[in-house]
């Protein structure tokens, strides 16, 4: 009872840091790339010496693993990019909670990929979620910024629903602590260009709130999040997952003054409503 406690908590901690990475998006003046190659870059160290302090051989199975982290790799690196700019563009509730619909994306995906039978349950919920997309939306012009964050929103989480179809294949070969070093590692390699192109100009601020954005918010909080599900059920754990947009729209309204509007709220309720029953679905807690 102790040990699911104290999963529990470390999940929640995780899960709150994963919704305060958004603002980082605000808090440094510096292309949403840049930010992301940061924290990648910070990030992949920090993995890098904990494996190697855990004595965590290094390699992969075969040239195919390689070949498929990489590409998981470049996947990320679209995701979060994609994540950072929905933000920028927008309001930290419009990034999180169109990143929120993940789902949508997977329930068309998966069938496709591991040849698993299409629920209609399962289509019902993605257009209902796509209704809810459809409330935060506040006019449908390009111009717009808010429809801008969401429609970088979507970009990046249908990137993030195909990394987490990638991530499947990986879970049976692999620890979570080496696919996400492959993967961040990739994704520092893939966007370093972007320095030479963009020239970004850094400050010593910029790069110390870098180095907390890898290290606390994205490898500690990854490694919280793994950790606690030794002690936590799969099922807890997506449940609780939802909050995130929870924690990033609550954190963005008491540190950026962001106050989301009824159509934001609106919507939001809705797609988070639709995850948390989809995920008690799944767990069976009620019927599909």
């Amino acid at each position: 009872m102790r040990r699911s406690k104290q999963g529990l908590i470390w999940l929640h901690i995780a899960v709150l840091l994963f919704g305060l990475a958004g603002l980082f998006a605000k808090w440094v003046s510096l292309p949403s790339v840049i930010i992301v190659l940061g924290r990648v870059v910070f990030s992949s160290l920090f993995l890098f010496i904990l494996l190697k302090i855990k004595q965590e051989p290094m390699g992969l199975n075969s040239f195919k693993d390689y070949v498929l982290m990489i590409t998981a790799g470049i996947v990320l690196a679209v995701h979060w990019t994609t994540f950072m700019q929905s933000i920028q563009s927008s309001t930290v509730a419009v990034g999180t909670l169109t990143f929120s619909t993940f789902p949508l994306f997977v329930t068309f995906l998966e069938p496709l990929l591991f040849r698993e039978k299409l629920r209609v349950s399962s289509i019902m919920s993605a257009f209902i979620m796509l209704a809810g997309v459809l409330f935060i939306v506040p006019e449908f012009e390009i111009g717009n910024r808010m429809t801008q964050g969401v429609l970088w929103g979507m970009a990046g989480s249908l990137s993030y629903a195909v990394l987490s179809l990638m991530n499947r294949l990986f879970m049976e070969r692999y620890t979570s602590s080496k696919t996400a070093f492959y993967e961040q590692a990739t994704a520092s390699i893939v966007l370093l260009p972007t320095v030479f192109i963009l020239q970004p100009t850094a400050e010593a601020r910029d790069i110390l709130v870098l180095l907390l954005l890898g290290v606390v918010f994205t490898a500690v909080a990854h490694t919280m999040y793994i950790e606690s599900l030794k002690y936590v059920k799969v099922q807890t754990a997506g449940i609780v997952s939802g909050l995130e947009s929870v924690y990033g729209i609550c954190a963005a309204f008491l540190f950026l003054g962001e106050k989301p509007g009824i159509k934001e709220l609106a919507g939001g309720m809705i797609i988070l409503g639709v995850v948390f029953y989809t995920t008690l679905a799944s767990s069976g807690k009620i019927k599909d």
